[in-house]
């Protein structure tokens, strides 16, 4: 048994064992400092202090941890292949227009002002034409915001789930885009919004003209028909509507997946996708608002066509509910998000606050899920990383250094590792805005040094490992941690920090790193 970790109140400790059968029962004996003896089972602490009590209590097999009967079936095997991909997302509209022609009409120019509502004519052709600009970076997986027939530039609002929508390319297009991808080893996953559906789908049409008398009507979570109030939409009460919705957002009709027919088209949208177009993973939008059974389902339709296939949440919070092996394989790990950004961005947070958090992260799921978890610094969700960090590049690739160096699946959003900033507001996206493919305005500098951090992570798949070896480090703003024999000192202050460190002086400057042990083929010399 070794210790793994310790957090502010506990020390966590690791051991492998591996039952002869597959019927399996233990406990731990404690040992205490004046010659105690416990036995920590199922009763919790049990005295056998005495040799009569040992072996009456060792004899009794309800004073155990019990695991009755160990089925395959019931342990959740995670795909192979995803803590090893390094993950590019792509809001469609936004990254490349590759053409033109299929535009939505009144698109704007290439770089406007981002809105919730304006198109800027990024297409899945575009996406085709920067697969070798993807490639040299180091990406091996494509996450799309979704892709899917929708009135909307992000597309959450779908109206047809079994097309492509036409101003990204259509079928042929996503077709082509696959084979493409899957050429150059690279893994794609789609955007599956299961929680609601658009105001323009035909589905949701029936319902608003045919009211209780349509077949859809129970599709939906409606409190009273008709749907509509029969008055001016500025008289609408939006705080008190006549059906769910996703958050507030009247355009967004939340379906009922406790309906039967409903549960089954869903399902019969993701069979299709996947045995149609070969895709690798699903990404599943407000996840956690959908209920379990329906999840559950829709894994067993999804491993039975492709059992190697990746079933991403996206969930906010801690998450175990949904990883117990009936549900998903992962999902976004926004609390580590939380995290690095609350220390390396905000500054917000101790150097031991940090170290608890990341330690909890790798603490909170087993590690076969652990080494799978999407790990991100941005989205289309969130404020870009260079705006959160006020633009302070130092503080940027910090945060790119800790997240590529550790357990999980990481994520790069569009477009940040060439320096794009933005927040996000109700009505302007700046978070969102169109990729820069003009060299001279691009930070090459923080893309080279993505590119090479993303090509040490390969080098090294022990970093991919759900383990962290802390080094302690007096002094206040320097953390240290050991990766595959590698020790990275990550400095997180303006201030040069002089401390001793394993009988010797080190320096290293404001918001800088240090890192010992890579060959010298492999240092950073940008």
């Amino acid at each position: 048994m070794e210790q793994e970790a310790v957090t502010e109140y506990h020390d966590h400790w690791f051991a492998v064992f591996k039952p002869q059968k597959r019927r399996c029962r233990y406990g731990f004996i404690l040992f205490g400092k004046e010659g105690e003896k416990f036995l920590f089972g199922e009763k919790r602490c049990v005295d056998i202090s005495t040799p009569e009590c040992e072996e009456r209590e060792l004899s009794r097999l309800n004073n155990f941890f019990c695991f009755p009967y160990l089925n395959k079936i019931d342990v959740l095997n995670t795909p192979s292949w995803v803590k090893n991909t390094v993950w590019y997302q792509i809001f469609p509209d936004r990254f490349c227009n590759g053409r033109p022609e299929i535009s939505p009409e009144g698109v704007e120019p290439w770089g406007s002002t981002p809105t919730s509502f304006n198109f800027m004519g990024g297409d899945l052709w575009g996406v085709i034409d920067k697969l070798d600009y993807l490639e040299d970076l180091g990406i091996n997986g494509i996450y799309f915001c979704p892709i899917f027939t929708s009135a909307s530039n992000h597309k959450y609002d779908t109206i047809d789930h079994f097309s492509v929508d036409p101003h990204l390319g259509g079928n042929i297009a996503f077709h082509t885009l696959i084979e493409e991808a899957h050429k150059r080893g690279i893994k794609i996953m789609l955007d599956a919004v299961f929680n609601h559906l658009g105001v323009d789908s035909p589905i949701w049409l029936d319902v608003v003209r045919n009211g209780a008398n349509s077949r859809y009507a129970d599709w939906f979570w409606i409190h009273k028909f008709p749907v509509y109030p029969d008055t001016p939409k500025s008289e609408w009460d939006f705080k008190n509507f006549n059906y769910e919705t996703f958050g507030n957002v009247i355009e967004m009709p939340k379906l009922n997946t406790e309906n039967e027919e409903c549960r089954e088209y869903l399902l019969s949208i993701v069979r299709y996708w996947t045995q149609n177009f070969d895709i690798d993973g699903w990404r599943l939008d407000v996840a956690n608002e959908v209920d379990h059974h329906f999840w559950r389902d829709f894994r067993k339709v999804i491993k039975d066509i492709k059992p190697e296939c990746y079933i991403l949440g996206e969930i906010w919070h801690e998450g175990t509910p949904w990883l117990r092996g009936d549900q998903f394989d992962s999902l976004m790990n926004y609390p580590l998000t939380y995290g690095i950004i609350d220390y390396f961005a905000l500054q917000d947070t101790t150097k031991q606050e940090f170290m608890t958090s990341v330690t909890r992260s790798y603490l909170c799921y087993p590690k076969n899920i652990t080494e799978v978890m999407f790990n991100l610094l941005d989205s289309h969700d969130t404020a870009r990383i260079l705006s959160v960090c006020l633009n302070d590049k130092r503080k940027v690739k910090l945060a790119y250094l800790f997240m590529l160096t550790q357990a999980g699946s990481p994520c790069i959003y569009y477009g940040s590792e060439i320096g794009i900033d933005g927040f996000k507001s109700m009505t302007l996206e700046n978070n969102r805005k169109c990729m820069i493919w003009d060299e001279n305005k691009q930070d090459l500098e923080l893309r080279q040094f993505i590119r090479w951090l993303i090509r040490l992570r390969k080098k090294h798949p022990q970093w991919c490992e759900a383990s962290i070896q802390w080094k302690d480090v007096e002094h206040p703003t320097v953390i240290a941690y050991q990766r595959d024999n590698i020790t990275f000192f990550l400095n997180n202050s303006e201030d040069t920090a002089n401390f001793i460190y394993d009988g010797r002086s080190m320096e290293i400057s404001g918001f800088s790193y240090e890192i010992e042990g890579l060959p010298a083929a492999d240092l950073y010399d940008f």
